[in-house]
């Protein structure tokens, strides 16, 4: 059997080390790089070519899912396996949009991580349980109440105290769109001022404050 070539991203040296440690011990695995942040991931992806790249999401600069969509943009057929802590709705909708293959919590047990890198190889969906629940219950609320990523987004720097104006600039839209957006965010969730969608996308998951 062909060993399968992985690619681990992750800003903690302490994380990176453990994986790289763990996933060397098994015979059809072999690490052929790791890389602390988005930028390095792409840059190791075009010269590594591995077949399964682990990404954390959570990273200073580049961010994992800016870091899918450049590795997807330069190779399209890169099966990349998010690997984090974060499990709200705007982290999976984000990665998953961006191409991720896969989406897995950083808790999952190694004998699943294993059967789960060897699925992505093939090119093979892997949700964590509790990830595939978020998004069944996601796919079966009315479509009206379901925010989209662009509202997600918003959402997030309006918890963040962002003014309509930065978000635009962040967003690159206009202040008028940042509106409608808020208008229709309001509109799904049930309520009609910022602190309370903030509040709102708390309590149902949709955000999750950075721990």
């Amino acid at each position: 059997m062909n060993q399968i070539r992985i690619l681990i991203v992750d800003d903690h040296p302490v994380v990176r080390e453990g994986l790289a440690g763990m996933l060397s011990g098994q015979p059809n695995f072999d690490v052929a790089g790791e890389a602390k942040d988005g930028v390095e991931a792409v840059a190791l992806d075009g010269s590594l070519q591995p077949d399964v790249v682990l990404m954390d999401l959570r990273m200073p600069g580049m961010d994992g899912v800016s870091a899918i969509q450049a590795i997807r943009e330069k190779r399209p057929s890169a099966n990349i396996l998010v690997l984090t802590t974060y499990d709200s709705d705007a982290d999976i909708v984000r990665a998953i949009e961006a191409g991720a293959t896969g989406y897995l919590l950083k808790d999952t047990p190694r004998e699943e991580l294993f059967r789960a890198i060897q699925s992505a190889a093939r090119g093979e969906s892997v949700l964590a349980p509790a990830v595939a629940a978020r998004l069944m219950t996601r796919m079966r609320a009315p479509a009206q109440e379901n925010l989209s990523a662009r509202e997600i987004e918003a959402l997030q720097l309006v918890a963040k105290g962002y003014s309509n104006k930065e978000i635009g600039k962040a967003l690159h839209i206009s202040t008028a769109t940042v509106k409608t957006h808020l208008i229709h965010i309001y509109g799904k969730l049930g309520v009609d001022d910022r602190t309370a969608a903030v509040t709102m996308a708390l309590e149902r998951g949709i955000l999750r404050l950075d721990r």
